[in-house]
């Protein structure tokens, strides 16, 4: 990636946008960003920048698809300040998040296993209204509305009050727009896949999607394994 760069070498912003697919411009984006550290200037006032730069460029591109672009911000922010510590803890909060992540698919998961594929639409003798629905899922009753709004959940009217009653199919479709929300999945994509289980009459449609999250989570996983490897040796080459 890049040449091979030789200590003290003077590099100018298209030397070291080269080979990552980046402008002269961003390069110079990223350094009042503080991602990279403050470049030297000629007495003409252009911006002199040397290898160290470049680790920071690709440290900075390496930490992205672990942690984000604001995350990865953050750190080399901190790391350029002196501050380590305070880069540390960022990453601290990164790990954290995915195993918290990694927790929420299980919780979806395992909320899939106990849920009832062939329960039957419309409202039943075990209907619930939305305040108590909305209690058991720690939601808003203005969020399941908004949800039935967008066609995720469908409760029953009642013809005699006008009051929303969730049978036992809708309050399972609750649960798995709740959960999909919990792991990140926005609404335009939960829709067809609510509308996939609602057609087979079964949950085997969310298969593929709880593969695609545990091939997210791992991806991740790796990208911070590979992050950390550039970030130690910035850390290293910086002294």
């Amino acid at each position: 990636m890049g040449r091979n760069l030789q200590s003290g070498e003077r590099l100018r912003p298209v030397d070291l946008a080269r080979g990552h697919g980046l402008s002269a411009q961003a390069v110079r984006n990223y350094e009042e960003a503080g991602i990279l550290p403050a470049a030297d200037r000629t007495p003409h006032g252009y911006r002199v920048y040397t290898p160290l730069h470049a680790r920071a460029l690709r440290t900075f591109l390496a930490l992205v698809p672990g942690h984000g672009h604001q995350a990865a911000t953050s750190i080399m922010r901190a790391v350029n300040e002196g501050s380590q510590q305070e880069a540390f803890r960022l990453v601290d909060e990164s790990h954290a998040q995915l195993l918290e992540d990694r927790r929420t698919l299980r919780a979806v998961e395992s909320a899939l296993r106990d849920l009832d594929p062939a329960a039957a639409p419309g409202a039943g003798a075990g209907g619930m209204f939305i305040g108590p629905l909305a209690g058991k899922l720690g939601l808003r009753p203005a969020t399941l509305r908004k949800w039935e709004r967008a066609g995720l959940v469908r409760p029953y009217r009642d013809p005699r009050t006008g009051y929303r009653v969730y049978g036992e199919a809708d309050v399972r479709d609750a649960r798995l727009v709740h959960q999909l929300r919990r792991g990140g999945y926005p609404l335009e994509q939960i829709a067809p896949l609510i509308d996939r289980v609602r057609t087979a009459g079964g949950l085997e449609p969310l298969e593929a999607a709880l593969r695609d999250w545990h091939g997210r989570l791992s991806a991740r996983g790796r990208a911070m394994l590979a992050g950390a490897a550039e970030l130690d040796a910035y850390l290293r080459e910086r002294g």
